[in-house]
C-alpha cells in the first residue's frame, strides 16, 4: 500500500493526513474484495525497516493503527471478517498488541474473507524466525537435517493457513516487493501501477482483477 506520503505532498497536507486517507482506500478495498469474493486480503502496514523513520512518525503511525482498530472491528464482525496480524508483533508497543490479539479473538469465529495486516513485518525475517523454530523443533526431536521439507518451513512461517497469494499489487510505479510475502510469492502473480495508494479504489482493483485473469500460470511447468 504504498504512495501514502507522496500523495500528501502532492496535497499539501501533514503524512499522517495521507497515512489517514490510505486507511480509507483500505476499507474501501477491503469492501470490495470481499464483494468479489476474494478469500484472503494480506496487507503491508508497517516493514521492520520503517523503524528507521522518524520516532514522531512512527508514533503517529502506531496511533493512527488504534484508532482503525477500535473503529473499524465492529464492521469486521458486521461483515463476517476474521482479521489476523502477522509479523514480530511483540515488538510492537505492548497497547498496539494487545489491541492486535483481542480484534483477532473478537473475530476468530467470522468464516468469511480473511483480512491480514503485516506489522513489524519483513519477509526475510519471517523465514529467519521459521528457521529458528524448525532448527530448536529438531534438535528436541533429535530428526536429521536430511527429513527437513518445504512442508516443514511453511508450517513455521507467520502465515501458516493461510493461502499463498494468487496476486500481489504494488502502488504508486514501485517495481519491487520490498521484503513482502518472500517465501509465499514465488509463484505469484504481479500488478505494479503508478496510482498512489490512497486514489487506488475498486475500479482499479477490478483492472488488476481483470489483469489476472488473462495471465497464465504454470507454476514453473
Amino acid at each position: 500500500m504504498d504512495g501514502n506520503r507522496r500523495w500528501a505532498e502532492n496535497k499539501k497536507v501533514s503524512h499522517i493526513e495521507g497515512h489517514t486517507a490510505g486507511v480509507g482506500a483500505l476499507d474501501a478495498v477491503t469492501e470490495e474484495c470481499a464483494r468479489r469474493g476474494v478469500k484472503a486480503l494480506t496487507v503491508y502496514g508497517f516493514s521492520v525497516e520503517n523503524w528507521n523513520r522518524p520516532r514522531n512518525a512512527v508514533n503517529s503511525l502506531f496511533s493512527l493503527f488504534k484508532q482503525s482498530l477500535k473503529k473499524y472491528v465492529d464492521k469486521l464482525k458486521k461483515n463476517n471478517m476474521r482479521f489476523k496480524s502477522i509479523g514480530r508483533i511483540d515488538g510492537l508497543p505492548s497497547d498496539l498488541g494487545a489491541m492486535l490479539k483481542k480484534t483477532e479473538k473478537e473475530t476468530s469465529s467470522n468464516t468469511g474473507m480473511v483480512l491480514t495486516v503485516a506489522l513489524n513485518y519483513g519477509g526475510r525475517q519471517e523465514i529467519v524466525d521459521a528457521v529458528r523454530g524448525l532448527v530448536e523443533d529438531v534438535r528436541k526431536n533429535g530428526q536429521e537435517a536430511s527429513s527437513i521439507t518445504e512442508k516443514d518451513i511453511e508450517e513455521r512461517l507467520y502465515t501458516y493457513a493461510l493461502p499463498d497469494p494468487d496476486l500481489v499489487i504494488r502502488t504508486s510505479g514501485e517495481v519491487r516487493i520490498s521484503n513482502f510475502l518472500l517465501w509465499q510469492s514465488a509463484y505469484s502473480e504481479f500488478y505494479f501501477t503508478e496510482t498512489l495508494w490512497p486514489d487506488f479504489g475498486g475500479e482499479e482493483l477490478g483492472e488488476a482483477l481483470e489483469e489476472y485473469g488473462r495471465r497464465q500460470r504454470r507454476y514453473g511447468g
